[in-house]
């Protein structure tokens, strides 16, 4: 295929994405409008399936496909980057040097710590109930653990950090998101339908039938993810050195 044509394919794609992105648009509400057909429908869908958070309820009910979508490419790009960032022939492990960390640092990292692991379960727990979820929890979790790398070094980071076990945990959390939607599908309903649980109690942490479940899922595939994805690169910055010694 010559550049010419690649180029013509390329330009008559685009126009024609861009003409069903105006039409789409030119259906839009009009703008700065108090009421939207979809998003009173997902308001009254997350009511009637007793989930407080609207957006929960988007995420792992509505629209919980598209969610399995986001939490795919999130583990691939965990697998990519250990593949990409694996030790080499040419490279070998040099232990780190302990460093010094001032006192201020030290203390408000080892006490900040598990105020901010106990934050990121608080949020995937209650996802299904106020702001927050499986996404924004899982971070918090993950990244309070490296306060240890900052208020500590990096040998009492590995202590808690035994990255095959985070990849173990990413994998399962991947696997119990699926294994739900093929319940549904098991409960004579569509994969990933919310009704094989009781909706339970509204605005209780046992509401929301399999929101919850997803919640949960999505939040330890994150927070393993992003431990397992600072490690490999950590690993680069610290301990990984060429032959040659840079």
């Amino acid at each position: 295929m010559s550049r010419r044509v690649r180029l013509w394919l390329v330009a008559v794609g685009g126009a024609g994405l861009a003409a069903l992105f105006a039409a789409a648009a030119l259906d839009l509400p009009a703008f700065g409008g108090d009421r939207h057909p979809y998003g009173d429908r997902a308001v009254h869908a997350s009511l009637a399936r007793h989930t407080a958070n609207a957006i929960a309820s988007v995420n792992f009910d509505q629209r919980a496909f598209d969610t399995l979508g986001e939490l795919t490419i999130l583990f691939a790009a965990v697998i990519g980057c250990g593949i990409l960032l694996r030790q080499t022939h040419d490279e070998h492990r040099a232990r780190p040097a302990p460093e010094q960390v001032a006192r201020p640092v030290r203390r408000y990292a080892l006490l900040v710590l598990p105020v901010a692991l106990l934050t990121g379960l608080y949020v995937i727990a209650h996802g299904q109930l106020s702001p927050g979820g499986g996404f924004q929890g899982g971070v918090v979790a993950a990244t309070s653990l490296h306060l240890l790398y900052l208020g500590a070094d990096y040998r009492a980071l590995e202590r808690v950090r035994p990255v095959d076990l985070y990849e173990v945990g990413d994998a399962i959390a991947v696997s119990a998101y699926v294994v739900t939607g093929l319940a549904c599908l098991i409960g004579g309903s569509a994969f990933l339908a919310n009704t094989i649980l009781p909706y339970g109690t509204f605005n209780t942490l046992s509401s929301g039938g399999t929101v919850p479940l997803l919640n949960a899922a999505v939040g330890m595939e994150v927070a393993c993810a992003v431990v397992v994805l600072l490690a490999r690169f950590l690993d680069q910055a610290v301990e990984i050195e060429e032959e040659n010694g840079k």
